[in-house]
């Protein structure tokens, strides 16, 4: 089932929903499952499943020689929500990236979630590549988000592209795309990026999941100006618990967000990152029941790999 329709059913009640990340090469999927089982209980319908981009890695080969090969760190995307799909029958949302992929690669990876039945994909541009100081796109792929939704709008109505005749059968894809409450790190202001965002739903885009945030009122503040905009489709918040002492400077490093003051205060004071977890779990049960009141359609979790923070927040709002 596509989102916006699990939203619509869902008549006004905020739905739980979560996001996970593919175990890294070599590693089997039952420390996954070990972190999702424990989520059932909330009935999330649906779970999004990241995917890593490519990344060099450096072989020492003797004498001084070094050879640099690149890779991919957390592949099986597909494969993960395909399990996912067949052991808890939730709808899965696999991310589909600009970044690394050619437009040939990105049609192969939506025929096969034509056949697994996916019908949710999230379009993302993608990072930079780890050593490059700005976004360079793949030789022969997407530049941009809106360009990437443009190309699955075109799958799901049958139009391939090499083929020259459409195919009879139309599977329309739900697509979501990424809103920045604190704008996108590259955006020069929140104006333009929010007019990116409005790029992507007019090329065809039916929801938006926002990067996480602190302080709800950047949430407010974006979706009233997304609104005014005239984009209407539905904006879901993404929701990151802190959890240790290093995320004051990692989460504002790496995402170019502002950790409210209160928040910043109460993890400088706490002992050790026990208590940070916990300010961490307060913290996002008040902002999830503000954002609840507010009226969003889904509160969505990143969950980092890790769960048991985000069940004792989830058992305080479902």
């Amino acid at each position: 089932m596509k989102i916006t329709e699990h939203i619509k059913r869902a008549e006004g009640k905020t739905l739980f929903s979560v996001e996970v990340i593919p175990p890294t090469k070599g590693t089997g999927i039952e420390d996954l499952y070990k972190n999702i089982d424990p989520l059932m209980e909330f009935n999330p319908p649906f779970i999004d499943v990241t995917t890593s981009r490519e990344e060099y890695v450096y072989i020492e080969k003797g004498n001084g020689l070094v050879e640099r090969k690149m890779t991919r760190m957390r592949p099986g995307t597909l494969g993960i929500c395909a399990s996912l799909m067949h052991k808890y029958g939730v709808d899965t949302v696999p991310h589909v990236l600009c970044g690394g992929f050619t437009k040939e690669e990105t049609e192969y990876l939506l025929v096969d979630c034509l056949y697994l039945g996916i019908d949710n994909v999230l379009a993302l541009r993608g990072d930079a590549m780890k050593g490059q100081s700005r976004f360079v796109p793949t030789e022969g792929g997407h530049g941009h988000a809106g360009d990437l939704v443009g190309h699955i709008n075109d799958i799901g109505r049958g139009k391939y592209l090499t083929d020259e005749q459409r195919t009879q059968e139309e599977n329309k894809f739900c697509v979501g795309v990424a809103g920045y409450p604190e704008k996108h790190i590259e955006a020069p202001s929140m104006a333009y990026d929010l007019q990116r965002l409005k790029e992507k739903v007019d090329a065809g885009a039916d929801y938006v999941v926002t990067q996480m945030f602190f302080d709800n009122r950047k949430f407010f503040d974006f979706v009233e100006q997304a609104r005014a905009m005239g984009i209407q489709v539905p904006i879901i918040p993404g929701i990151k618990p802190v959890a240790t002492k290093g995320h004051l400077s990692l989460l504002p490093k790496t995402f170019k967000i502002d950790l409210p003051e209160d928040l910043v205060k109460a993890m400088q004071e706490a002992k050790d990152n026990a208590a940070v977890r916990q300010i961490g779990i307060e913290w996002a049960v008040a902002q999830c029941r503000e954002l609840k009141a507010y009226g969003v359609p889904v509160l969505h979790f990143y969950s980092m790999g890790k769960s048991d923070n985000i069940r004792k927040i989830a058992r305080e709002l479902f």
